[in-house]
């Protein structure tokens, strides 16, 4: 789902320890303003950790036939991202089981 998108930046939320999945609740927001500006804030609701990142100007690191080019693409995508979602959520709930079944054992 993610090998056609631009990267932006990177940040790590730190400072959390390991546990079991499903543990951490961690909380991502996400805010996009006029000016072209991305923040992205992450915070882990039980250790209290938070980390952000703000990427400015997104708008303008792609051209306008970029732009046009992703907007006509987006349906087919759309469809493709959904085919995907569909297989990684089937992956998921099997390894959840497995692990759902190997703690009980």
């Amino acid at each position: 789902l993610t090998k056609n998108n631009n990267f932006l930046g990177t940040f790590d939320l730190t400072g959390i320890p390991p546990a079991p999945r499903g543990v951490p609740k961690i909380d991502v927001t996400f805010g996009f303003d006029i000016n072209g500006i991305l923040k992205v804030f992450s915070k882990d609701n039980i250790y209290d950790e938070s980390e952000n990142i703000t990427i400015q100007y997104i708008i303008r690191r792609l051209s306008k036939e970029e732009i046009e080019r992703m907007v006509n693409e987006r349906e087919w995508y759309k469809e493709e991202d959904d085919k995907q979602r569909e297989k990684i959520a089937a992956k998921n709930q099997l390894e959840g089981y497995t692990f759902n079944v190997k703690q009980a054992l």
